[in-house]
């Protein structure tokens, strides 16, 4: 018999007792090693905030809320909302898909990746990609690709602000990775596959669920 999942009640206790704890730990004098206890901390409260947070989105969808209404008090598109606290139903099976991110180095391998394909270190980034990738992404695709993504916001000038973004969708594992160009900001997003070889690589506007 498997234990009940932790009420709101019982989850916001244990958020304003830990939060408690860490405004007590702050206001105290800091000698150098107590910095890092405030970091463990802080990622006690983080963790019980994100399952408030889940378990607040779950009772609002059990109330009727859509997820526009959610989207739009999360500032983020009601696609994202869904993409975050959503339980899809896998239409093969009916029972609810799997959303842990089982590559511990999605966003590392991401980041290697686009940086060598933006470089044009293809030798490099080729036997990352599964075949169907390998046969369609050519010299020609990558060059005609760029090109149009310099016509739309000019050059590249590095990567943009803020930590990639992993996430898992259906069978693929997707990281999100923030660029900067010339005249606007964009983002290259990585899906690997099963066998956690790269299926898809595009870049595309930031504003993109």
């Amino acid at each position: 018999m498997t234990d009940a999942p932790p009420s709101l009640n019982a989850l916001s206790a244990q958020l304003a007792e830990q939060a408690s704890a860490l405004a007590a730990a702050a206001g105290s004098p800091l000698a150098s090693p107590a910095y890092l206890d405030l970091v463990r901390r802080a990622q006690h409260v983080d963790a019980v905030a994100e399952q408030v947070l889940k378990l607040c989105v779950q009772q609002s969808r059990d109330a009727g809320h859509t997820w526009q209404e959610l989207g739009d008090l999360l500032g983020v598109t009601r696609q994202a909302a869904f993409q975050r606290f959503g339980k899809p139903i896998d239409p093969r099976t009916g029972e609810p898909m799997d959303k842990t991110v089982h590559m511990t180095d999605a966003a590392e391998r991401a980041l290697q990746i686009v940086t060598d394909v933006l470089e044009n270190r293809m030798d490099a980034a080729r036997p990352t990609f599964n075949a169907e990738v390998l046969a369609a992404f050519t010299d020609e695709v990558r060059a005609n690709g760029l090109a149009s993504v310099a016509g739309l916001v000019g050059a590249f000038e590095g990567f943009g602000d803020g930590e990639p973004f992993v996430r898992r969708i259906g069978d693929h594992t997707v990281v999100d990775i923030p660029l900067r160009y010339e005249a606007g900001e964009m983002k290259a997003r990585v899906s690997f596959d099963t066998d956690e070889k790269v299926a898809g690589l595009v870049i595309i506007p930031k504003e993109i669920p």
